[in-house]
């Protein structure tokens, strides 16, 4: 199969991006109550709203408003689904002219129930109609325009060939994996330049249940940085199976933890590109996830760069 891709104009690609994206795009309805419901029960809906997720996707969003260039390649269709989720991140300035339009695919759709007393939310997503990129479509052409390639572990069966052809050229890999991924998406955990997963995933993949000791598990000298995010704790890390390392989650009030995780990986990806070393990239990420937990929805409150150098100042990073 030939995959040309062309911009919005209808004419072929001749962009690099600083940070290009495979993984998952979703629309999320987001319903807000006062607590969780329990079974059985009747529960009224405070506010609702629909906005674009999906952990891929929004870590674009967080690069593109830290100031890179962001691309996002998928397949996607012509449905209103698919027209919401490319109009909403072409509005954050990221580049989709990598995504390939095929009928009847669509992104996923999700309902996210948040308590308001907690901010903490729950997920209900379909992936009818989700269609992942084929080997074909990933072509080494594509992924040499950019400078860090971002993956989540939902489409590890079919883009594991965008991991060989980017490190083959160099290109660092950025790995978001989450328990219940792709079960492909092991390989990814291995293979991943930059391993960034929650404390749950990475007590699964190492066997080990402190942080600290799971960060020890997952390093190695061929893996640049492998990072644990554990919420209000923080996050652990280490550079080439060096020294763990602790930085405190930012202390902020919590509105809505929805995308927190994507923004780290999206913030951690385009301090990378910027050229800035692991330990600042961990700090730009520490600082973007948090600010976005003081907005609702995934996306809302993911902060440009200014603000969050501002912040890094403060904590003397």
């Amino acid at each position: 199969m030939n995959v040309v891709r062309t911009t919005s104009d209808g004419k072929p690609m001749h962009t690099r991006w600083d940070v290009l994206g495979m993984g998952v795009i979703a629309v999320d309805d987001l319903l807000y109550v006062e607590r969780f419901p329990q079974p059985d029960t009747k529960n009224l809906i405070l506010t609702q709203c629909r906005q674009g997720g999906g952990p891929t996707a929004t870590g674009l969003v967080a690069a593109a408003r830290l100031g890179v260039r962001a691309a996002y390649c998928a397949i996607l269709g012509d449905d209103e689904l698919s027209r919401f989720s490319i109009t909403e991140l072409e509005r954050e300035g990221v580049d989709c002219a990598p995504i390939v339009r095929r009928a009847g695919a669509r992104p996923h759709q999700s309902v996210v129930i948040v308590e308001r007393t907690t901010g903490v939310r729950t997920i209900l997503y379909s992936g009818e109609g989700v269609v992942n990129p084929t080997t074909a479509e990933i072509t080494g052409e594509l992924v040499a325009r950019c400078r860090v390639l971002l993956m989540d572990g939902y489409v590890a069966g079919t883009a594991l060939c965008a991991v060989e052809l980017a490190q083959a050229r160099g290109i660092p890999v950025v790995a978001d994996v989450e328990i219940g991924a792709d079960p492909a998406a092991a390989e990814l955990v291995r293979r991943a330049d930059h391993l960034i997963v929650g404390l749950a995933l990475g007590q699964q993949a190492s066997g080990e249940r402190e942080p600290e000791a799971v960060v020890a598990a997952l390093g190695s000298a061929n893996r640049a940085c492998c990072a644990v995010t554990v919420g209000d704790r923080g996050c652990w890390y280490a550079e080439r199976g060096g020294p763990v390392h602790h930085v405190p989650a930012l202390v902020v009030p919590v509105v809505d933890t929805t995308g927190c995780g994507d923004v780290f990986h999206g913030a951690y990806a385009a301090a990378i590109a910027r050229g800035e070393s692991v330990e600042r990239a961990i700090a730009v990420a520490t600082v973007a996830a948090g600010l976005k937990a003081t907005q609702p929805g995934g996306r809302a409150g993911i902060p440009n760069w200014e603000t969050v150098e501002r912040f890094l100042a403060d904590r003397g990073n």
